[in-house]
């Protein structure tokens, strides 16, 4: 029991023990970002996929393809659609 009275064997230890506090905490904090940053992708590539049904909304109607009854149905499919609900995991 005399290596625990060294004070080499203790900073030793205090040593390993920071790094893997330090190493722990970093994984969660990383961890954490990539989820909030999935979900910032997930709300972007909504938003995108309703920018697009409008946009082809506008294409049909300036085509003549579109009727009254039509105004908004593509903007919903497409932001319904998700990209995450189709991925298979």
């Amino acid at each position: 029991m005399s290596f625990l009275r060294n004070p080499a064997t203790i900073l030793g230890g205090l040593n390993l023990s920071a790094i893997a506090g330090s190493t722990y905490y970093l994984r969660s904090h990383h961890t954490y970002n990539l989820e909030e940053f999935e979900a910032r992708l997930d709300e972007i590539e909504g938003t995108l996929r309703g920018h697009i049904g409008l946009i082809e909304e506008s294409l049909d109607r300036l085509e003549g393809k579109a009727t009254e009854a039509d105004r908004g149905k593509k903007m919903d499919e497409y932001y319904g659609k998700r990209g995450r609900d189709d991925k298979k995991r």
